[in-house]
């Protein structure tokens, strides 16, 4: 497994955290972040026994998901359901983009 599957898990809560507040004016958008959040660590999980193709695309997957949800921040903030997403959030997202396009492309 890799490492990036723990900071996953903890943005997935903080996820949880502010779908909730996003919830109040929105449950669609709520509901696709968190499908978005979910599927990160999903795919992580499975990437991580697959090999081949398989395995590349699951990690594709859990970028595409991890940049989903940044945009629904985004989506979030513009509409005025939460203010300033906390920046470290953003990060860990990030990297968590960062490091499964690595592991997909075979660059470590």
């Amino acid at each position: 497994m890799l490492k990036v599957y723990t900071v996953a898990r903890q943005a997935l809560r903080r996820i949880g955290a502010i779908a909730t507040l996003i919830e109040k004016h929105d449950g669609d958008l709520a509901r696709q972040m968190r499908r978005a959040g979910t599927s990160v660590l999903l795919n992580l999980r499975e990437g991580s026994q697959s090999q081949g193709r398989n395995r590349n695309a699951r990690y594709w997957n859990a970028a595409g998901s991890a940049n989903e949800v940044l945009g629904c921040l985004d989506c979030a903030e513009d509409l005025g359901y939460v203010r300033d997403v906390d920046p470290s959030l953003r990060a860990e997202l990030n990297h968590v983009v960062g490091v499964t396009v690595r592991v997909a492309r075979g660059v470590r």
